[in-house]
This record gives structure tokens, C-alpha cells and sequence, in this order.
């Protein structure tokens, strides 16, 4: 009978969690705590009294007695008497308030926002965050509910779809070029962290850090932005032309096909060049008609004979396919 008794009453309640738990319930299967009980609060942790779901009283840090001086909105909820002679039943959750550091986010679909510079843009990011429970109440009545307990990895789907929703409010509204996001990745975590605080804010979490450690573009279109910025460095249609049919003819001379070879790398370089000179339009006029004189070409080659690209053997015979082209 006596081990029966001290099993139903419940004298010392506390704690100890576990890395990323955010909640726990003590389960009070038939037991109920006693006036007098001991509630063990460790800093970091915070204890709440539920009583039918709703937040009745709180306890920060420290050790406590549990009695009616110390559960003014329980006592008046239950209609306890004053004299609290008989063992009471509530819920007691245990909630953790230390920060929950060290956690990643990222986009799982590239996130479209419209760019000052290139429009319609698709755009990764990757970073890192924290956050802690501030709110008490909205924490216990949204998150947490009837739950025998709960840890972060449970929540993170919930707050990174969040996350992404803020991203792209952040994105969309900052008016800060793409190429420029680089300079202003400190700005850019600021503005996404204030729009994360307000959704966070509805489940009582507080977002204590904040960090964008990526930004990128899908492949396809980082490549062509490539392109870009190799066009504008080179500058020079006619320089970029030449160079490409240098190329041309010395690989062209390095493999099996000899002047055949050297012939073709020179057509192909030169249709490069005025398919380039065409896309650009009257603003970049062809350096070179698109049927080159056959005489500048002898002309051409003669100059790689010189530089050894050709042998002698290969010019003549090149030089009298060109000279019969002539009427």
C-alpha cells in the first residue's frame, strides 16, 4: 500500500534535455504532484503549467515549491481551496529556451525574382541560421499542443518552407542588381533575416542569426552570363575574330588532313567571325568580307609558312588551288 501511495504522488520534477529538444511533457500517468513538490528549473530551461491547453503559469530558472502562493492562475482555475490540501493534476511541459545554432537552410527550387539588370532571374541561395523560443504562450498552443515531446529536426521542414517564402519577398523587393549581391551579401542577410523574424514571430521562435553564405544561378544560365563577360572583357570583335582563326589554322596544321585541314579551320574561323559581326549589327561592321580575296589569303598563308606553321610543300599547293580560282 505504501509503495502504491508514494507511486500516485509526485514529489521532485526536472529535466535534463537532451542537444536539440525544444519541449518535453512529464508524463503523469496515473500520478499527481503534491503540495510541496519540487520543481527543478535549469537555466536555459523554462517550466509551464497547461491546464485544459491553455498557458496558466510559468516558472524561469531556479528551485520552487509548488503551492498556492506560487500558482495564483492555476489555484483560480481549478477552484482549489485555500488551504491546497489535496494533490493536484496539470500538465507540465519543460521548454528550452537556449539558441539552436548551427542550422542550414537552402532553396530546394530556384526562387524567380525580377532583376534590375536581367529581368526574370531563378536564383539559389545557401546559408546558415538560429533561433531560440522567445514567446512562451504561442510556442505551447501552436507548436507545441498535446505533443509528448519535440526536437528541432521535427520543426526545420516548417521553418525552412518558411525561410524560402521570405527569400523571395526579400529578393523580390530589395532592388539590388544580381552581379551586385556579392558586395551586399551583409545587407542581403539583414533584409531576409527581418522578413524570417516576422513569420517565425507567429509560432513564438525569435530568429537570432542569419547568414546568406551562397548566392547562384541555375547552370544553363550562369553560362551564358559567362559568355557575357567574356565578350565584354575580350572587347574587340576584329582582335576576338583573329584570335579564334589562329586557333583554328594551328590546330587544323597539327592534325592528319595537312592544307585540307588549314583550309577548313580558316573557313570555319572566318564564318565565326562574320556570324559574330552580324549578331552585333551596324553598331560592329565586319572586319572581313565574307569571300575573302583569294590573293590576300596566299598572303595569309605565305606568313605561316614563315612562322613554320606550314611547310613549303603545302603552300604551293594551296597557293595554286587559289590561283585557278582567279579568271
Amino acid at each position: 500500500m505504501f509503495g502504491f501511495l508514494r507511486k500516485q504522488f509526485v514529489d521532485v520534477i526536472e529535466w535534463l534535455e537532451q542537444p536539440g529538444q525544444l519541449a518535453w511533457r512529464v508524463p503523469f500517468e496515473d500520478r499527481e504532484i503534491q503540495n510541496g513538490a519540487q520543481l527543478t528549473v535549469r537555466e536555459g530551461q523554462v517550466a509551464v503549467f497547461v491546464n485544459e491547453g491553455c498557458v496558466a503559469d510559468f516558472f524561469e530558472a531556479g528551485l520552487h515549491t509548488l503551492n498556492t502562493a506560487n500558482l495564483p492562475v492555476l489555484t483560480s482555475l481549478m477552484n482549489w481551496d485555500k488551504g491546497f490540501k489535496s494533490p493536484f493534476k496539470s500538465d507540465v511541459v519543460f521548454l528550452s529556451r537556449k539558441e539552436q545554432h548551427g542550422l542550414k537552410w537552402g532553396t530546394a527550387q530556384p526562387v524567380t525574382v525580377r532583376d534590375a539588370e536581367f529581368g526574370a532571374l531563378r536564383i539559389r541561395a545557401f546559408g546558415s541560421y538560429s533561433f531560440r523560443v522567445a514567446n512562451l504562450e504561442p510556442f505551447v498552443s501552436r507548436v507545441v499542443g498535446t505533443l509528448e515531446g519535440l526536437n528541432v529536426s521535427a520543426l526545420e521542414p516548417q521553418l525552412r518552407a518558411a525561410i524560402q517564402t521570405a527569400i523571395a519577398t526579400a529578393l523580390g523587393s530589395g532592388g539590388i542588381p544580381f552581379l551586385d549581391l556579392a558586395a551586399n551579401q551583409q545587407a542581403l542577410s539583414d533584409r531576409i533575416k527581418g522578413e524570417v523574424d516576422k513569420a517565425f514571430e507567429q509560432w513564438g521562435l525569435e530568429c537570432l542569426s542569419f547568414y546568406v553564405e551562397s548566392v547562384s544561378l541555375p547552370e544553363e544560365v550562369q553560362a551564358h552570363l559567362d559568355k557575357g563577360s567574356s565578350m565584354r572583357v575580350l572587347g574587340d570583335l576584329g582582335q576576338y575574330t583573329r584570335f579564334q582563326t589562329a586557333e583554328a589554322i594551328e590546330r587544323a596544321a597539327g592534325v592528319d588532313g595537312g592544307v585540307a585541314g588549314v583550309g577548313a579551320g580558316i573557313a570555319a574561323a572566318t564564318a565565326l567571325g562574320g556570324a559574330m559581326s552580324a549578331g552585333l549589327g551596324a553598331a560592329a561592321p565586319s572586319s572581313a568580307p565574307a569571300d575573302e580575296d583569294p590573293i590576300a589569303t596566299i598572303e595569309k598563308l605565305h606568313k605561316l609558312v614563315t612562322l613554320g606553321a606550314l611547310s613549303q610543300q603545302e603552300f604551293d599547293a594551296k597557293k595554286a588551288e587559289l590561283l585557278s580560282r582567279i579568271r
